[in-house]
């Protein structure tokens, strides 16, 4: 025999004994519950005519309810799981056999084989209440018992919990049914006033977080969990300083998003990331409208291994498009990405393209085999150090590179072009910004010399967290080595956005947008980069100045102490959106500006830096080249 054919005849057996388990306990409870029903009514004392009659309800009663606990489901569930829906299921079939026996005590003559009313509705509630507790034993069984996180007999972990909300009960549900986790919640924080001095599932809740900066309030704590996913980032932050002071470890639940998805569980607990503190309200999407634009297309995502395209990637599979195309020249970030899609499900639909934009050839094949109908143009260097050092790579990938496929996608039919751009295009002080501020001009002036064709669109983007290139990870980095953490000025300061609020941008910028538009979000306010290190210092458990240095090292060439958000000569529009901008200004000339990408990228590599830069300024005139 074949080690899957012992497979399933092992299956099959597990399988048979579960429901043979089910049929007995779920006999014995209906025996029980309808004999004790019986006693109820007759004050526990039977005559022989009423205690003929119990045994013949016995024979045909069980047998009834039996076949209908079949029939709504409930032999089909794993033994030990028994949630809300399986209850209903519970209640529907108990109900439907109580009036079953209700009818033929009805239509019954005699009245000699069918219980007294009184016992039907006794038998309807005792039975439900009977096989609820079987089935919930079951699964207390499982949980406290027999699953992986059941183990274990080392002391818990006294915890305190700050937010009593709903979040922060699922929490002390999940702490108290897995006691494995070791951590024993003993008491609640909360700013809501009105739940003071109540008890969530019988744990005090005391007063708020504050609480916590006097010494006959510790409580004996040895953790604190925040279980406040969608409390503001500043309440948040405040918590975190008072946790600090205080000494105390500290860890958070998952974000809102996760939790709602389904993704994680509210006891998969992390440590409390730079993110949480620089949180900002989550983007709104018009989904709907997203989809109906998404689904059933060819979608073509360039630089789809990167920070930003991946996201885009994971985010657009989601919208069910008949095909995306993920581009990168890239296999090593391609690969990543590529298995991400196929674990989620989205193995059908993606397909990994090795492409370089700069390669014509291999892009008008791409356009041509494929026929994409929205482009998200994300491929792009970035770094503005390392592209002041070489600014031909960054005018020929960003500037070059973005008119060749802007002009491939009009003449093959795109419906839609998105090129990504960055805060850095305005007024920039480097040829990063430079570059893709003239790939912004160029996607403009082809759009208005074809206005009934693609829509040409740019979305400008702050810092992004978590991105390459981003200084987190640097300061991380720099952290873990004992500092110094280095920062370039002290007055240095960003915008900063999350890498899914900055695939929520382009995505809604996309549907809203008409062509020739350059969108930008509603960053809120800009973040000093020295905050920015002592946070970071902090969340690792380190004082900034005592344990870590932070150390002053200077401007980089090319970079700016501040971001802007627009250019002189662009008009401010709202949109649709509350959290979208839309710029709008005079187009160039076409010609003038394929011309200007044409002579920039003609003999690029002979050319010397500062050459390149003098040159790239004509071009772009607000541009504030670094001269070496």
């Amino acid at each position: 025999m074949s080690i899957p054919q012992v497979r399933t005849q092992s299956l099959k057996l597990t399988r048979a004994v579960r429901v043979v388990l089910l049929l007995l306990c779920y006999a014995g409870g209906l025996a029980f519950s309808l004999v004790l029903a019986y006693l109820l009514r007759f004050d526990f004392v039977i005559s022989a005519e009423y205690q003929r009659q119990l045994w013949v309800a016995l024979l045909w009663v069980i047998p009834i309810k039996l076949l209908l606990l079949y029939l709504f489901r409930q032999f089909a569930g794993l033994l030990s799981f028994f949630s809300t829906p399986d209850l209903s299921r519970l209640l529907a079939a108990l109900f439907s056999g109580s009036a079953l026996v209700w009818v033929v005590r009805v239509l019954e003559t005699g009245g000699i084989k069918s219980p007294p009313r009184g016992v039907i509705l006794a038998d309807f509630v005792l039975s439900f209440v009977i096989l609820a507790a079987i089935r919930l034993g079951f699964r207390l069984v499982r949980e406290r018992f027999l699953s992986p996180q059941s183990g274990g007999r080392s002391r818990a972990r006294r915890v305190g919990i700050v937010g009593a909300g709903y979040v922060g009960a699922a929490l002390v549900r999940e702490l108290t049914v897995k006691r494995g986790l070791g951590m024993e919640p003993v008491v609640f924080f909360d700013d809501d006033k009105d739940k003071w001095g109540h008890r969530v599932h019988d744990i005090p809740v005391v007063g708020a977080p504050e609480l916590l900066l006097e010494e006959d309030q510790r409580f004996d704590l040895e953790e604190v969990v925040i279980a406040m996913p969608s409390s503001s980032a500043k309440r948040i932050g405040e918590i975190v300083r008072i946790l600090q002071e205080a000494r105390l470890k500290f860890e958070t639940v998952p974000s809102m998003d996760q939790l709602a998805s389904g993704k994680v569980k509210v006891s998969q607990l992390r440590s409390v990331q730079i993110q949480d503190l620089l949180g900002r309200d989550p983007i709104q999407l018009e989904t709907e409208g997203i989809r109906n634009m998404l689904a059933g297309r060819v979608v073509m995502v360039t630089g789809g291994g990167g920070s930003i395209g991946s996201e885009l990637c994971r985010q657009i599979a989601s919208f069910n498009p008949a095909r995306l195309l993920v581009v990168d020249q890239s296999e090593v970030q391609l690969f990543p990405i590529e298995q991400e899609l196929i674990e989620l499900g989205y193995g059908g639909v993606i397909l990994p393209v090795v492409a370089d934009i700069l390669d014509q050839e291999r892009m008008t094949y791409v356009f041509e085999r494929f026929k994409p109908g929205v482009v998200y143009h994300a491929a792009a260097h970035k770094h503005v150090p390392m592209m002041e050092q070489q600014p031909s790579e960054a005018i020929k990938n960003n500037s070059l590179g973005t008119m060749g496929l802007a002009e491939a996608a009009l003449k093959h039919g795109v419906d839609r072009f998105v090129m990504i751009s960055t805060d850095k295009a305005i007024n920039p002080t480097n040829v990063m910004g430079a570059s893709k501020r003239l790939a912004e001009v160029f996607v403009q002036a082809l759009h208005a010399v074809n206005p009934d064709k693609t829509k040409f669109m740019a979305v400008r983007f702050g810092n992004v967290l978590g991105s390459s290139g981003s200084v987190i990870p640097i300061f991380q980095r720099q952290i873990a080595a004992g500092g110094p953490v280095k920062v370039t000025h002290p007055d240095v300061t960003r915008y900063f956005m999350t890498i899914p609020e900055a695939v929520g941008l382009v995505l809604q910028s996309s549907l809203q947008g008409e062509g020739g538009e350059i969108f930008v979000l509603d960053m809120g306010k800009p973040v000093k980069i020295v905050d920015l290190a002592r946070d970071l210092i902090q969340l690792s458990g380190l004082r900034p100045g005592e344990d870590i240095e932070i150390e002053f090292t200077g401007l980089r060439p090319g970079e700016k102490l501040f971001e802007e958000l627009s250019h002189d000569g662009e008009n401010i529009a709202a949109t649709k959106h509350a959290k979208i901008m839309r710029f709008v200004c005079q187009p160039q000339a076409v010609e003038g500006v394929r011309k200007m990408i044409l002579d920039l990228s003609r003999d690029a590599y002979a050319k010397e830096p500062n050459e390149l830069k003098i040159q790239l300024k004509k071009a772009i005139p607000e541009y504030q080249p670094y001269l070496t």
